[in-house]
């Protein structure tokens, strides 16, 4: 069910994207103002996640996740009346209020249910919502759209709520603690008077959350204008595009997570540190494919769709990998807090700026190719050159990103040594009392 509920996440998430084309001609938007839609989305998503994420540690998890599901979706679904762009700005604002209850809720009810040494496999499973909601959004929306309107599409995005509101609400939820090798109190974090300094605390955290800037950086700018790079530099039509976009989610996607929870929870009994240690390698993969992907001339489709696709799959290995590494440095009743800090930071810093700083590069690069040709007309063959030359920045951060997990792997022994000794010291308190 939670998995469920992560595709429709990421399924109204990436509507947007998916359906930036028909929205820009229609209001005559720029780049930025794309990019703007959905660097607004995260603001409001980060903000509001921290208060969340405290309530997900001591509140029903179950009535805050029904609370946002029912948010989200009814604003996917009022961009279908947009009649200006600061409406269609104000729905995907909603959008982000409610969408920011589903990541600290969910995986805190999963760190509590399954053990350390098979958490890579399942917090992979259920970040499959990523790849496979992002999938169906591209394969739904543009065929939807070019049927019937983008306005329509919208809509449908909103409907699986209508079944999966009622199913979550049969769910039972665990106790806290309860999958840990030792007994939690329900109390508080372990030797902590302030929770958000205790998680601040933590040195593997803030290479986490570093790592978390370049990452979703990258997915953002991906998933809102690869279809656009597929339509612009390739000629796809807005359905094909939707589709070959889907296809791309999907099977990277899938194999990343695939790969991600098979070694994760393989190398984590031979070596602590070893799910950070895979994650930093994949990273470096994924660079060079992410770069011939982007850069390939029109008519090469078929080379930049498996490029990215394999690109794809190595950011999807992160996942599985690092959010079970989060679980691990941290106590079972900082889960919800420290998942919300962490979102927090990464997308104010990272996804924010994905959309955004991305699509102001490319409209800078399209004017000067303008200016260049001499032309005194901005055509879509200009803004074609303009979006393939600002999405090379993606490779740059996947270099920048398997930096930065190899340092988190540097301090991550030490960290989950320190919070065993507090899990002790508190249980041990516990048991006296």
């Amino acid at each position: 069910m939670l998995f469920a509920v992560n595709v429709l996440n990421f399924y109204d998430r990436n509507i947007a994207g998916a359906l930036v084309e028909p929205m820009r001609k229609e209001f005559g938007l720029t780049d930025t103002q794309v990019g703007l839609l959905g660097s607004a989305f995260i603001w409001i998503y980060a903000i509001v996640g921290v208060p969340f994420g405290r309530i997900a540690d001591r509140w029903s998890r179950k009535k805050l996740l029904v609370a946002g599901v029912l948010i989200w979706t009814s604003l996917t679904a009022f961009a279908g009346l947009a009649s200006s762009y600061m409406m269609l700005l104000m729905s995907r604002l909603g959008v982000g209020v409610g969408e920011a209850v589903c990541a600290p809720t969910g995986t805190s009810w999963l760190g509590d249910l399954f053990p350390p040494d098979k958490r890579a496999r399942v917090l992979a499973i259920f970040m499959l919502g990523v790849p496979i909601g992002g999938a169906l959004s591209y394969f739904i929306s543009g065929p939807a759209a070019q049927a019937w309107g983008w306005r329509t599409a919208m809509v449908i995005a909103s409907l699986p709520a209508l079944v999966l509101v009622p199913a979550l609400l049969t769910l039972k939820e665990p106790q806290r603690g309860a999958s840990e090798n030792q007994p939690v109190p329900e109390a508080v974090a372990p030797a902590a008077e302030n929770p958000v300094m205790a998680v601040l605390s933590i040195p593997t955290l803030w290479w986490i959350i570093a790592s978390g800037v370049f990452l979703n950086f990258n997915m953002y700018a991906i998933g809102t204008f690869m279809p656009a790079l597929l339509s612009r530099v390739h000629k796809l039509s807005l359905a094909t595009s939707g589709t070959a976009t889907g296809v791309t989610y999907i099977v990277g996607g899938l194999c990343g997570s695939l790969i991600a929870g098979y070694f994760g929870d393989r190398i984590i009994r031979t070596r602590a540190n070893g799910r950070l240690v895979i994650a930093a390698a994949l990273s470096i993969v994924g660079a060079p494919l992410a770069y011939f992907g982007v850069v390939q001339p029109a008519g090469n489709v078929a080379l930049t769709l498996v490029c990215l696709t394999a690109a794809y799959a190595t950011m999807n290995t992160y996942y599985g990998l690092v959010y079970s590494s989060i679980q691990d440095i941290v106590a079972p009743t900082q889960r919800g807090l420290t998942m919300a800090l962490y979102f927090m930071a990464m997308y104010l810093c990272g996804a924010s700026f994905g959309p955004l700083l991305t699509g102001s590069i490319s409209d800078r690069m399209a004017r000067q190719a303008m200016a260049e040709a001499g032309a005194a007309q901005m055509t879509e063959a200009f803004k074609a050159i303009g979006l393939q030359q600002a999405m090379v920045i993606i490779p740059v951060l996947a270099v920048a990103l398997a930096l930065v997990l190899w340092l988190a792997s540097r301090t991550f022994v030490k960290d989950v040594a320190k919070r065993d000794r507090a899990l002790a010291a508190v249980a041990g308190s516990a048991s006296v009392g």
